[in-house]
């Protein structure tokens, strides 16, 4: 078949991309700057954006299944206006070019942080609302990302949506922000760690559980993709047992870990890099939902992630192969 995908270099995007063309597929690949996770890999380059309708007219030409993965994550309350241009903008510039040349499917990529996370202490899954009110823009901006896409499923278009948990696994080559975050706890870059965690999920099952949403996903339904929730240092002890590093860590409470935010970011304005984390990227970690089901895709996809620590053991060999460690 003939894919076309935006996002293509990205963390979930290279590893599609391999796989796509591993089983023989014709994969469009829409580019806008950072080309290297692509490099040597036999696809067809698009050069544009979301916002050029020009190439988004170009990428979807001639295929039949559009995977939309493209978006701008910000978890530190910069570029809002960029982040809602990508995630929002970008998007009903997609879904307005099929309307006008309709392909035979299209995946969105939303996020599990697009679904409401309250209540807590109840299982999370595709019966949650929306998140469109969300005081986080980034969760908003996927939301509403996701719904603008049930909406034109409701009007004929043949769209389903996958809701991934926080990725983690090998081809990461920018590192992802989960990536960074094990690649500092293996350096011990980190002054300590808090309690919360996050639901962990392998890459390569996001691809699988995508491909098999091509084949087998309902039209206008949405699956979420989920892994194992760990807690930061359950997540440190495991990499320790991997790495030979039986070192404790101090364990932060939260109004530590929020007092020092504001030296964080100065830190970070002052030597030009992200900050280590910021209020919004604590609220997340603190408030990650820990009953996340992925029964639905289980059920209708046969999605089935793998075991957690495989997952981490693989990422870190790619990562120490690949001269990050």
């Amino acid at each position: 078949m003939k894919f076309a995908i935006t996002g293509a270099s990205g963390h979930i995007g290279a590893n599609l991309c391999r796989t796509l063309i591993d089983h023989g597929h014709h994969v469009k690949a829409l580019i806008n700057k950072y080309t290297k996770s692509l490099d040597q890999l036999n696809l067809e380059i698009v050069n544009g954006n979301l916002l050029d309708i020009n190439s988004l007219s170009a990428l979807i030409k001639d295929v039949e299944i559009v995977i939309h993965l493209a978006a701008t994550i910000s978890i530190n309350g910069k570029n809002d206006e960029e982040l809602l241009d990508i995630n929002v903008e970008g998007t009903k510039n997609l879904v307005q070019c099929l309307r006008e040349n309709p392909v035979r499917r299209l995946i969105h990529f939303s996020s599990i942080h697009a679904i409401v996370h309250e209540p807590s202490d109840s299982v999370l899954d595709e019966r949650r609302g929306l998140a469109t009110e969300d005081h986080i823009l980034y969760n908003k901006s996927k939301a509403v990302s996701e719904q603008l896409v049930l909406d034109a499923a409701g009007e004929g278009m043949d769209a389903v949506i996958i809701n991934p948990t926080s990725v983690v696994g090998p081809y990461d080559f920018k590192p992802s922000l989960m990536g960074r975050a094990l690649i500092q706890i293996v350096k011990r870059k980190l002054p300590g760690l808090i309690r919360g965690g996050y639901d962990w999920v392998d890459v390569r099952d996001i691809v699988d559980g995508t491909l098999k949403a091509v084949e087998k996903g309902r039209t206008g339904e949405s699956y979420l993709l989920s892994g194992y929730w760990m807690a930061l240092p359950d997540l440190a002890k495991m990499i320790g047992n991997l790495t030979g590093d039986q070192r404790k860590w101090t364990i932060l409470p939260y109004w530590l870990a929020e007092l020092g935010v504001p030296f964080l970011k100065g830190y970070a304005q002052l030597v030009g890099t992200d900050p280590l984390y910021t209020r919004e990227s604590l609220e997340i970690l603190k408030t990650s939902h820990r009953m996340i089901s992925s029964e639905k895709a289980k059920n209708e996809l046969g999605y089935n992630p793998r075991p957690l620590e495989e997952t981490i053991r693989d990422t870190l060999d790619w990562f120490r192969s690949n001269g990050y460690l």
